[in-house]
């Protein structure tokens, strides 16, 4: 029962010497999304900079001239609060960049359609 193995080997051969050609729209959609994706990067590096800098300052002040953040803060602590603002920032700014270009693609998309 089954394939004989001659069959197989055909259809095998078939569909690993397969050469699919994209079409040009495909070659579009993978540049916008490569184009997008380094857009929300771009934007995501610059928000969590800035969120260290807004979170590490009054951290550091903080662990200095509080007695409770000085007893009870190291700097692990220290590392792990700078840190998770800046990993936050980063994500939600990228998938909101990210997003919001897909939004503005997918309205350009309709606006030509119906023009």
């Amino acid at each position: 029962m089954g394939i004989p193995s001659e069959m197989r080997d055909v259809w095998v051969q078939r569909i690993t010497n397969s050469f699919p050609i994209p079409s040009p729209a495909e070659d579009q959609k993978k540049s916008r999304a490569e184009r997008y994706s380094q857009e929300g990067i771009r934007a995501g590096l610059k928000a969590a900079a800035i969120a260290a800098v807004v979170s590490a300052v009054p951290t550091l002040i903080a662990v200095r001239k509080v007695p409770w953040a000085k007893a009870n803060l190291n700097h692990t602590a220290q590392a792990l609060i700078i840190s998770g603002a800046s990993i936050a920032t980063y994500f939600i700014t990228v998938d909101k960049t990210v997003l919001e270009s897909a939004r503005r693609n997918s309205r350009a998309q309709f606006d030509n359609k119906t023009a």
